[in-house]
């Protein structure tokens, strides 16, 4: 049996009769067309599958309707999930600062255009985010970015931040000269995991500048590397993030002639209108972030 015979016969079983069909099938075909390929699938079968006037199916119609109605009727129902319009669930990677501030917002007004959104959130720093998105634990990730996203991966560039070091405010560190002119950097380095961008872009400048300075002490999130260095354990590496400001008792000396950190975001294959649609918020809110940047005085 031919499948474009049974869809047309799906539509003319379903509507009562040939002139019903035409009119509610989705593409254009002509009447005169309709009838010719269903008495095509009438020879193929061997049975007549409908009377004409008045319209009534067969016990032969009626039976084949019943075995091919549960495909086709699905059809539609199938295609809006694969487009990510109908109970929709998005696994998400990013690292526990961007959940944090960036995400709930990026989230609320996808659901508002999502109604039935489901999402599932996982941290981690880009190696092990490449890892699940190869793997298909993931959907799309949303991380900081050191060297080039591994093959297979699509991206987009976001923003880019510059780094900065934190320190007590009573430190008698003025800038982050005055490390790079000591012949042994005495004070412990606080930052995240070692295979985060942030530390990996940190630790390579360093190298090209033949200074060195190990982490003394690793720690799961930014967040955390400010209270610590608050609490007098040493210099923390962070991001200089122009929406925030540095907890109280810190301050933050920017690393203006490193590298910068670049935020991407990373998925696979043709993006779905859920993953363009979060895509189209996560630029427009690194553009409100870059200019907060540009804005600020040196």
């Amino acid at each position: 049996m031919n499948i474009h015979h049974l869809e047309l016969f799906y539509y003319v079983a379903k509507h009562q009769g040939v002139s019903a069909a035409a009119r509610h099938i989705p593409y254009g075909i002509q009447q005169p067309a309709i009838s010719a390929q269903i008495i095509q699938l009438e020879d193929s079968v061997g049975v007549t599958l409908f009377q004409r006037r008045p319209f009534e199916l067969t016990d032969h119609g009626r039976e084949l309707f019943a075995f091919i109605e549960p495909f086709f009727s699905g059809l539609p129902k199938m295609a809006e999930r694969l487009r990510g319009g109908n109970e929709v669930h998005l696994r998400v990677g990013a690292p526990a600062a961007i959940q944090y501030c960036y995400l709930p917002r990026l989230l609320k007004a996808l659901k508002q255009r999502f109604a039935r959104l489901e999402f599932s959130l996982f941290t981690g720093w880009q190696g092990e985010f490449e890892a699940r998105l190869l793997s298909g634990e993931l959907d799309l990730v949303v991380t900081s970015m050191f060297g080039k996203p591994s093959a297979g991966m699509r991206h987009r560039d976001l923003l880019s931040l510059p780094m900065a070091l934190l320190v007590r405010e009573k430190s008698r560190i003025k800038s982050a000269d005055d490390f790079w002119k000591q012949d042994r950097i005495e004070e412990p380095l606080i930052c995240v995991e070692e295979g985060d961008a942030l530390c990996r872009t940190f630790q390579h400048e360093l190298q090209r500048r033949k200074i060195e300075w190990y982490p003394a002490l690793e720690l799961a999130a930014l967040d955390l590397v400010a209270e610590y260095v608050a609490q007098g354990f040493g210099v923390g590496l962070i991001v200089d993030q122009p929406d925030t400001s540095p907890p109280k008792g810190t301050r933050r000396l920017r690393l203006t002639d490193f590298p910068p950190l670049t935020y991407v975001a990373m998925w696979q294959g043709k993006p779905t209108p859920l993953i363009e649609t979060f895509l189209e918020g996560a630029s427009h809110m690194a553009d409100e972030l870059g200019r907060l940047h540009s804005g600020r005085a040196p």
